[in-house]
């Protein structure tokens, strides 16, 4: 496995995605120029390019209690917060496993 976080965030978002693509509403999409993670069309992950962190939506209570614990950090582009938007800079396969698939539940609502 890679040692800089980006290379590492890389290959494990990708490869934590190939999984997710046994649901047929799953594809790989842009979002702000960026690849990321669409589910029936509706974004709900993608990475970091700076910094290799994971970047996902989840409910907006949900965010809350994981900023809150310190598992996730506020995501917040150009200091603006989105309230339904997380940066896990962790780079954690059961984590990242466990946060993007709550983000595609969230995203096929």
């Amino acid at each position: 496995m890679p040692t800089d976080p980006i290379t590492k965030g890389t290959a494990l978002f990708w490869s934590i995605a190939e999984t997710l693509y046994s649901d047929p509403k799953v594809k790989e999409g842009t979002m702000m120029g960026f690849k990321c993670l669409r589910s029936d069309g509706a974004f709900f992950a993608t990475l970091d390019h700076r910094s290799g962190a994971l970047i996902a939506k989840l409910p907006a209570d949900r965010v809350q209690t994981l900023i809150a614990d310190g598992t996730v950090r506020p995501f917040a582009p150009a200091r603006r917060v989105f309230k339904e938007w997380v940066s896990i800079p962790t780079i954690s396969r059961p984590l990242w496993t466990k946060l993007l698939t709550e983000a595609k539940a969230f995203a096929t609502k």
